[in-house]
């Protein structure tokens, strides 16, 4: 029976070199995964800082036209600001103009006969004078004739 307990001893020593064998093999095995991993890993982390690198160049970019957009819609808001209310003022000023414009309607329609009577005044007063200019003319005409014929007899003697 002893020998029997040789043997198991024995196959369980070869079994335990077996699986220390394995495990030797599932280790060095195992350290060429992690090397690479290991590779792959410092690949991942220098394209990282420059992905980090790129990202703060865009963030800061970003913030810088972030502000010059803030300050220039500050900027156009004055503009639009302004142009409300110039738009304010001409609507004010159309308003204004329609009231005066209604206003001399209505006046000019109150007074419209005398308005009539001055324009009749007024040709009435034209045509005297234009007459009275005519009337002068003759007179200063005839006058010239009359020493023409003064002079004309005088010079015949």
């Amino acid at each position: 029976m002893e020998v029997i307990l040789y043997i198991s001893a024995l196959v369980a020593a070869l079994a335990f070199l077996v699986l220390c064998i394995s495990i030797g093999a599932t280790l060095f095995s195992l350290k060429g995964i992690l090397k690479s991993m290991a590779g792959t890993i410092a690949g991942i982390e220098k394209q990282m800082e420059g992905i980090t690198r790129e990202t703060t160049y865009l963030l800061e970019k970003t913030n810088t036209l972030a502000a010059d957009i803030i300050d220039k819609s500050e900027k156009l808001n004055t503009v639009v600001d302004a142009i409300k209310n110039m738009g304010t003022s001409v609507n004010n000023l159309n308003n204004s103009l329609n009231k005066i414009t209604d206003s001399i309607s209505k006046e000019v329609s109150k007074n419209e006969e005398k308005i009539a009577q001055v324009v009749q005044w007024s040709n009435v007063v034209m045509d005297i004078a234009e007459r009275w200019k005519q009337r002068k003319a003759h007179q200063e005409a005839a006058e010239a004739d009359h020493k023409g014929v003064a002079v004309y007899k005088r010079e015949k003697k």
